[in-house]
């Protein structure tokens, strides 16, 4: 029976979405202008109804938390070279392809992210830095000094599961959520902990799975993902 890819690693969610149309941006456009562009594909505000139709069309990530979600730096310069962070699209299931021995996904159809000028990025970003998440994301959640990172990349890779949806490096892990190599730069650490403690408490129906971690385990994980992506500094 062939393997699914989706659960890429064992059996088995930017800012961004990979399907934003516009081919050029410039900065007489940043602001709250651009942040207009950016409601047709990514949710700026709360949806006022969680549905699994919204979850099914939208084509871009919610960006309503983007201010506990991301650090400021990664936006300004991720805005001018987007990469890709979310392998299998934003809806996975919508890309992904039979192949033999296992799946794969259709790479010609995940569509990618425009690039701005380094002036509309750094608007961009002041902008999104604004949006937070309703008092979701607390302050302090992540203790760094309990933070075993050796023993949350063992959590990670081996013990709960993490890696059959995320890889930890390139070419090693699931495709169905999004890439974590870059973690540390791109993810504010309050928010990392907080969403994997409760993932529905952002959508009820987000497809990532509330694993009842414990306490422990979800600050060696966050101190594992906030190393990743640093060496790169």
């Amino acid at each position: 029976m062939k393997a699914s890819l989706i659960f890429a690693a064992s059996a088995g969610a930017v800012l961004v979405a990979l399907a934003f149309r516009p081919t050029a941006v410039d900065a007489q456009a940043a602001g709250s202008e651009l942040t207009r562009q950016c409601a047709s594909c990514h949710a700026l505000t709360k949806p006022a109804e969680a549905t699994v139709d919204r979850l099914w069309t939208r084509k871009g990530p919610d960006l309503w938390y983007a201010g506990d979600k991301f650090n400021k730096e990664w936006l300004v310069t991720w805005l001018q070279k987007p990469t890709v962070i979310r392998p299998g699209g934003v809806l996975w299931f919508k890309h992904a392809k039979p192949g033999e021995p296992r799946d794969t996904i259709d790479t010609a159809a995940v569509e990618k992210h425009p690039a701005v000028d380094a002036e509309a990025a750094t608007k961009l970003a002041d902008e999104l830095m604004q949006l937070k998440s309703g008092g979701l994301v607390k302050e302090g959640a992540f203790k760094p000094e309990s933070a075993n990172a050796a023993m949350g990349k063992l959590a990670f890779s081996k013990l709960r599961g993490c890696i059959a949806c995320h890889q930890s490096a390139a070419g090693t892990g699931g495709l169905s959520g999004p890439e974590l190599y870059d973690a540390g730069q791109r993810l504010r650490a309050d928010y990392v902990i907080t969403y994997m403690k409760d993932p529905q408490q952002f959508d009820p129906h987000v497809w990532m799975p509330t694993l009842t971690l414990s306490e422990p385990d979800l600050q060696r994980i966050t101190g594992y993902l906030m190393s990743l992506g640093k060496e790169k500094e």
